[in-house]
């Protein structure tokens, strides 16, 4: 049995997806190719299965949707598995119709959508599309190894051992197993083939890469606080389903990617990195077996959680790269957001970051309803100074989306905030929630958010810094994704 993990391309004015890995869909102007962590533990085992897998990333590899098609007609897979996300799923219900329309007597092609959308409305997408399986929850790879191994063995009328979270049909009716759980041992999991799943295709067009190539990991999931009420993978990830792999595992992993693939730098994408007793043992471990000589770790960490010693060991195990989620400069919001943050331990955060050798990165958004311009300014005001002040290295801004499943979308629709349910415009081009700012200056404000770092003194202590070539590309590229973000967030003149 052949199965297909797919990315379909989505053909768009607006840019590229940024669709894998990704907690909040946005198009970028500026390329940008996250390797998708779950669906390539997928791919490895559905391959340990013993099963033919094809690792179909087409949006990465640059396919027209006609190439596309192309391909699956001529691979002819049994099974074709696709990530979605809200601003797409209506585009990938519609591929799903092409794909049934490509089969023939001799070929009958099983689709399943899976991700945190799905999760949200899985009975949705059954009523709104032809698709075969929905698997909700996070631990997608297990479900869909789970799938398959029951497909390949009885038909569709004697799915009788399927595992919780996974939506079907049978006799014409909608019918599921039941609540996803999210009781896998991580430990369990198998070293991702990287071979398998093309992990070349994303090891150089992403942003967070100093050094060249890059690569993931994703030792945990997802996140251990799991409540900030926007972030949609809280749907996939509640807080209390947070588990970790061995910090043995990982180290293993880094020695596998330093020896076989000469990887020079690993963004870890825990939605928040291990901590405690945990993280130290970790960073023991990098500095025992030499591996901080030789790779830079990358991670996502939370303000308020580490001190000084613990930035220190970091930045001397290896770690280079730490994003935090500040979100805003107004205590209001984080607490409205359920962040369990303090304003004043974000400055603190990122000061404590960098005076250890840490470069700090972080999120930041706009068009929060509750805010007001002058709110709004803060942060804006907040990003200026840590950039003026050297406490942070760079920025990522975007419009905050209300996605289904969240407690954010709740809110809205309590409150009638929601502009529109037309998923297709929950893409970050424009604010779905009514807002006390006009749609222009949210789209300047996330502008200047980008612009705040161009003070003379942060450009020439970039300048100062340079040491050799990888910092001058790493610059050069740097300064592309800026102008692609400029573009991203371009407020369109009246009558366009």
């Amino acid at each position: 049995m052949k199965i297909a993990i797919s990315y379909p391309p989505l053909e768009s004015e607006k840019g590229i997806p940024l669709l894998a890995q990704n907690r909040q869909f946005q198009w970028f102007t500026e390329p940008t190719y996250i390797y998708p962590m779950v669906p390539a533990y997928a791919a490895t085992m559905l391959n340990q299965a013993g099963f033919d897998v094809l690792w179909d990333d087409a949006i990465a590899e640059g396919l027209t949707y006609v190439e596309w098609l192309e391909r699956i007609k001529r691979e002819k897979p049994d099974i074709i598995a696709i990530e979605t996300k809200t601003p797409v799923v209506k585009r990938h219900w519609k591929i799903i119709d092409d794909l049934k329309r490509l089969e023939t007597d001799d070929w009958r092609l099983t689709t399943v959508l899976l991700g945190d959308h799905v999760t949200a409305l899985p009975e949705e997408t059954m009523q709104n599309s032809r698709v075969d399986f929905v698997l909700t929850g996070g631990d997608y790879d297990f479900l869909l190894l789970n799938l398959c191994n029951q497909l390949s063995t009885f038909n569709f009328q004697l799915l009788t051992n399927l595992s919780p979270g996974i939506w079907y049909r049978e006799d014409d009716k909608i019918r599921n197993t039941g609540k996803f759980s999210l009781n896998n041992n991580l430990d369990t999991l198998p070293v991702i083939d990287r071979d398998l799943t093309k992990w070349r295709l994303y090891s150089e067009k992403n942003g967070n890469y100093r050094y060249l190539p890059g690569t993931y990991t994703m030792t945990a999931r997802d996140c251990w606080w799991g409540r900030c009420s926007f972030c949609s993978w809280t749907t996939t990830y509640p807080g209390d389903g947070y588990r970790v792999r061995s910090p043995k595992k990982l180290l293993d992993e880094v020695g596998m990617l330093i020896e076989k693939y000469r990887v020079r730098e690993i963004m870890d994408d825990s939605g928040t990195f291990p901590v405690g007793d945990w993280l130290k043992e970790f960073c023991d471990g990098m500095i025992k077996r030499g591996y901080n000589k030789k790779v830079k770790i990358d991670c996502n960490m939370r303000f308020g959680t580490l001190n000084e010693s613990d930035y220190g060991l970091m930045s001397k195990a290896g770690f280079r790269f730490i994003l935090f989620g500040l979100e805003s400069a107004n205590q209001n919001t984080l607490d409205r957001l359920n962040k369990n943050l303090k304003v004043e331990e974000i400055v603190e955060g990122v000061r404590l970051a960098k005076r250890s050798g840490l470069a700090p990165h972080v999120t930041v958004m706009m068009g929060y309803p509750w805010e007001s311009k002058d709110d709004a300014v803060k942060t804006v005001e907040l990003a200026k100074y840590l950039f003026k002040s050297g406490y942070v290295d760079t920025l990522q801004a975007t419009i905050v989306i209300p996605y289904p499943g969240t407690p954010l979308f709740d809110e809205c629709k309590e409150n009638s905030w929601l502009n529109t349910e037309d998923w297709d415009r929950y893409d970050m081009r424009e604010s779905v929630m009514k807002s006390l700012m006009s749609e222009g200056d949210i789209k300047e404000l996330t502008r200047m958010l980008y612009k705040s770092f161009a003070s003379p003194k942060y450009i020439m202590k970039k300048i100062i810094s340079v040491r050799n070539m990888d910092d001058i590309h790493f610059l050069w590229r740097a300064g592309n994704k800026l102008v692609g973000h400029l573009m991203d967030f371009k407020v369109k003149e009246k009558g366009c």
